[in-house]
């Protein structure tokens, strides 16, 4: 008796395989300069030091009376006003001081400053409460950057702070890693745009233009190839019109074991499939492959599977090609809001939203976790990681969690 079931040619991989497999094949892009006061979000291709001590003089931290510490709490008489930009101030000798302001260089002969607070000046003469100490309230050469220092370090991604610290230092341009370009291509004669007539039975095409949005907040540059239907010429030239104009091709859809799933062969034909199917709920089918040096993932077509699969094995991906040192999403342990039921056979990736109540992070799942769910992944800002068996997780019970933005109060 003959049997209709079709049988994947390809082998059953962990996530750890395939995460594995794909870090195998990456390297971060090359570097290109970039104006350093719009590189926000970008990262640090090689490490960058200070050429120049900060401060390169004796600097005021506060507003008050530059002195001398020896001379203890006896009157002294006040010179002048020193003020941030001001002219270079003459020094100062037994008896004496200077009024000077936060930013202005420190007199030669002062080793102390005192704060308004702490004084009291009256007819040119300034009297102290208590007798200071060397150093007090003064920016030593350096202090804040040594010649030579390492202000940012190969892999450190640019944020305010940082942008500052490469004015501070006067770098206007930074090596940073290229930010890789994505093309994003949806399948199958069923998807239509989403301002397009819809037949019945057919879907809008919410795909691609999630996945889209998720490759921009990776922090790449996005190219949709728009869909493809079922057609082996068809997704084989968007295929290779996604390799020639990109870095990484995202495919959604075609990758199951439908006769019209053309995906997986397709990639096989024209470079190498790393993996076909991963142990893990949703997204059994996704692919790796690498055609022509590049990167190649084939996502389900189901929408709530498609974003869960980038989260998972794209986005890591696409943060370590820019340079990130730290491409992963951060792991917690949450505490069950609810009754969480395991998949018997494999790994679950249950889509929650994770909040601190009572000093705890708390882990409630986002309704119906179907695959084909899309409303699943709204507000979701964690992937529960739910390991496999019969036996449901209880309120109070405690699992990790991929955290994917940020949490609830």
């Amino acid at each position: 008796m003959s049997s209709n079931r079709r049988e994947s040619s390809y082998p059953m991989v962990t996530f750890e395989e395939a995460y594995r497999m794909i870090n195998a094949q990456l390297t971060p892009l090359p570097a290109e300069q970039v104006p350093a006061f719009t590189a926000e979000g970008r990262i640090v291709a090689e490490d960058i030091n200070a050429t120049e001590a900060m401060p390169d003089i004796p600097k005021a931290m506060v507003d008050g009376y530059a002195l001398r510490a020896g001379d203890g709490t006896a009157a002294r008489r006040v010179l002048s006003e020193l003020t941030a930009g001001g002219s270079t101030p003459g020094p100062l000798t037994e008896g004496t001081a200077a009024r000077i302001m936060t930013g202005a260089p420190v007199p030669a002969g002062a080793d102390a400053l005192v704060m308004f607070e702490h004084a009291r000046e009256q007819e040119g003469m300034l009297q102290i409460e208590r007798v200071p100490q060397v150093g007090d309230n003064i920016r030593n050469i350096g202090q804040d950057a040594a010649i030579g220092e390492l202000i940012l370090a190969q892999g450190s991604v640019l944020s305010a702070a940082e942008v500052g610290l490469l004015a501070m230092i006067g770098r206007t341009s930074v090596p940073v890693y290229r930010r890789p370009k994505v093309a994003v291509i949806s399948t199958g004669d069923e998807v239509v745009e989403p301002d397009a007539p819809r037949p019945i039975g057919a879907v809008r095409d919410s795909n691609r233009y999630a996945l889209l949005a998720a490759v921009r907040e990776a922090g790449c540059a996005a190219i949709s190839l728009g869909i493809a239907p079922d057609a082996w010429d068809t997704q084989r030239e968007l295929l290779l019109r996604g390799f020639a104009e990109a870095d990484v091709v995202l495919t959604s859809g075609g990758v199951s074991l439908g006769t019209r799933d053309l995906v997986k062969p397709l990639l096989a034909e024209l470079g190498t499939v790393h993996f076909g199917r991963v142990l893990l709920k949703p997204g059994k089918p996704t692919t790796f492959a690498t055609v022509q040096g590049k990167c190649a993932f084939g996502l389900p077509g189901n929408p709530a599977s498609s974003l869960v699969m980038f989260e998972v094995f794209v986005r890591p991906a696409l943060r370590r090609l820019q340079g990130d040192l730290h491409p992963e999403r951060p792991t917690v342990q949450v505490v069950l809001g609810e009754t969480i039921r395991p998949a018997q056979d494999r790994p679950e990736c249950q889509r929650v939203l994770i909040a601190w109540r009572n000093g705890r992070l708390v882990a409630q799942t986002t309704g119906v976790q179907t695959s084909t769910r899309l409303l699943s992944m709204r507000s979701a800002n964690g992937l529960l990681l739910v390991p496999p068996g019969t036996t449901p997780y209880q309120p109070g019970d405690t699992l990790p969690a991929l955290l994917t933005g940020a949490i609830r109060e």
